[in-house]
């Protein structure tokens, strides 16, 4: 099963290695990373997503709270949270397939941000689900080149009573 973990560390050189490398030295795989710093520079955000059975995902919990410089680890696909990534997708916008690929940027909420007289790049931010679905359908339309952030996530708000 998937798990998005938010881990605060400290923003010091070495600790995405160390990240990593726990995850590298006992055979896990991380499928998505992305760290930036947070609203205080001295603090880092890793967000990354990895799959395992319950036994898997609590001993890297655990691993992860023994690291010298992680200060937080957060499972949050534990409760409700919001998931969004990023990409740039340029296609083949030639002849006819120009008001096509403008029209998928449409309906998915796409912004282009990159023209030329024969490809188009469209920024287009959502869910896992929304990204693969964007890619799906561009493709027989002829994408050239993909760049993707990974999975940034947060815990939704409680709700007031």
């Amino acid at each position: 099963m998937k798990h998005t973990f938010s881990v605060l560390v400290e923003n010091k050189p070495g600790v995405l290695s160390r990240v990593a490398g726990l995850f590298s030295g006992r055979g896990f795989n991380i499928e998505s990373l992305c760290v930036a710093e947070t609203l205080d520079s001295e603090l880092s955000l890793i967000t990354l997503v990895t799959r395992g059975d319950e036994q898997i995902i609590e001993q890297i919990n655990k691993q992860l709270n023994k690291l010298i410089n992680v200060l937080k680890v957060v499972d949050v696909s534990e409760g409700d949270f919001v998931e969004r990534e990023m990409v740039l997708v340029k296609v083949k916008a030639e002849g006819n397939t120009r008001a096509e690929v403008l029209r998928m940027a449409d309906i998915f909420r796409g912004k282009i941000v990159d023209v030329s007289p024969r490809e188009y790049t469209i920024e287009l931010t959502g869910d896992e689900n929304k990204i693969k679905a964007v890619l799906e359908l561009l493709r027989p339309l002829g994408i050239k080149e993909v760049a993707r952030t990974g999975t940034i996530a947060m815990p939704r708000s409680k709700k007031m009573p």
